[in-house]
């Protein structure tokens, strides 16, 4: 079955980097559009990242700090993350990525996730 796997998360201070892994199984992540998500305590799930094929797309909130890119002979979606700023602090989640840019949020996909904590 398909399976999502994250990993790379943890506590940094603000400015620092952290570069997020999704290993998926089951499934070739290079046929489908693949989203990096998050989750901030209080909050509803929101859409990070998208990669469709080679392009790229961000949220307004992370862009030209975050890239997303796949490896897709070894099946990993990852995720850069630079300059992170404590609003950042979420856990953050891969799964595909409807053609609608919508959340998947009834996906039976969602991983355990990966914490990640800036501290300002």
């Amino acid at each position: 079955q398909v399976q999502f796997v994250e990993s790379g998360g943890g506590s940094v201070q603000a400015g620092e980097s952290l570069t997020l892994s999704c290993a998926a199984s089951g499934t070739q992540i290079r046929n489908f559009r693949m989203g990096w998500y998050r989750r901030a305590p209080g909050k509803q799930r929101e859409l990070v990242a998208g990669i469709t094929n080679s392009v790229a797309d961000y949220a307004n909130s992370v862009k030209g700090r975050f890239t997303i890119a796949r490896d897709n002979d070894k099946n990993i979606l990852f995720l850069q993350m630079d300059s992170l700023k404590p609003e950042d602090s979420a856990m953050y989640y891969c799964n595909f990525l409807p053609l609608d840019d919508e959340i998947p949020r009834d996906s039976v996909y969602w991983g355990q996730g990966t914490q990640v904590i800036v501290s300002s």
